[in-house]
This record gives structure tokens, sequence and C-alpha cells, in this order.
């Protein structure tokens, strides 16, 4: 009897810790980030004029065009939503710094920057630890100025204003290096484009 009575009282235990820790607990978290921090809960979404998302803020994405300033490589290449395949592709090498892949990596970047005359910067060579950084230096930023600049047939006084909204300052004002969120400078640059010929 006392052992029944024992199982009974486990089991009334575990199901009380489970509805806690397994629903109760993160629905809580859930309404609370969702009340609280909405922006940040659904993945820090940048959404175009259409209302759709182009990409999160805190997640790198490749640029290509030279109407763009290029973004910190990733060692396995962004995801690309539906189209990437596999999907949801991104992240770092985990390769050492012996390891020659990594260098020979390193050089076909830097190679690419070179024949495009750019004086590349170290963040525009190596990714970052997590392989999805947003943010580009400063320095990185102004290297890539007047290329910018040139391919959209804009003077860098225009694109300036711009480049300081975007940047961000250091975590709690002491941690890091200021760095400027690729994609959404680039997109405001778009939206930049189509108000100058929504007005000519």
């Amino acid at each position: 009897m006392l052992f029944i009575r024992e199982t009974f009282r486990a089991l009334r235990m575990t199901l009380l810790l489970w509805l806690l820790a397994a629903i109760i607990y993160p629905l809580g978290l859930v309404f609370f980030a969702q009340v609280a921090f909405p922006y940040s809960a659904n993945g820090s979404l940048v959404l175009n004029i259409d209302a759709q998302p182009i990409g999160s803020s805190l997640i790198g994405q490749v640029f290509i065009s030279d109407k763009y300033f290029y973004s910190r490589p990733s060692a396995v290449k962004y995801s690309q939503g539906k189209k990437a395949i596999p999907l949801g592709i991104s992240g770092g090498s985990n390769l050492a710094p012996s390891n020659p892949d990594l260098t020979n990596r390193i050089i076909e970047v830097a190679s690419e920057f070179e024949d495009k005359n750019i004086q590349p910067t170290a963040d525009l060579i190596y990714s970052s630890g997590s392989g999805l950084d947003p943010h580009i230096s400063l320095q990185a930023t102004r290297q890539q100025l007047a290329r910018v600049s040139q391919a959209r047939g804009i003077k860098e006084d225009d694109i300036i204003p711009l480049i300081n909204k975007y940047t961000d300052g250091r975590f709690l004002g002491i941690f890091g290096e200021p760095g400027v969120n690729v994609l959404r400078l680039n997109y405001a640059l778009d939206l930049q484009e189509i108000n100058r010929r929504q007005n000519q």
C-alpha cells in the first residue's frame, strides 16, 4: 500500500514539474517576449515597403553587386530562404588556423578584393566566429564607399548619413567596436534610390 501511495506521489510530482517546466514556463516566456520585445522575439526581421521580410538584422547576407556594401564572409554561405539547398545553411567553419583550407579560402577572398582594387580590412576577409555577423567595421565601410557611390551614381556625401544612421555603437557603451549593419544600410540605399527616381 505504501509503495502504491509513493508511486502516485512521484507521478503527481512528475506531472506537476512537467506542466511547470514544459508548458507554463515556456508559454509565459513567449507571452512576455511578444509583449515586451516583439521585434526581437519575432527574429528582428527587416521588412521592405511591401511589408515582406527581406532578412534579419541579426544575420548577415551575401551581397555581390557593386551597388551594395559587402558583408563579412560566411564559411558555409548564408541561407537564401527556400531557394537555398540544403535549407538553413549558415555558420562558422571551425577550421584551425593551421588548416590549409582556411588559408586557401582567405587567399581566394583577398584576391577577389584585389581584382576590384579594394584594400580589404580583416572583417571583409575573415568570417566571424559564428559565421553570421551582420556588421562590418566603419573602416570596411569607408573602403567600399567610393565603389558603391560610383555604382549608384550618387555622391559619397549622400551615403554617409545612412552609414551613420545604421552604425550600432559599442555594446553597453564599452564592449567591442561600432559596426555598420550591412542589410539595413543596403536596403536604405535602395529606398533612397526609389525615392530619387520618383522625385525626378
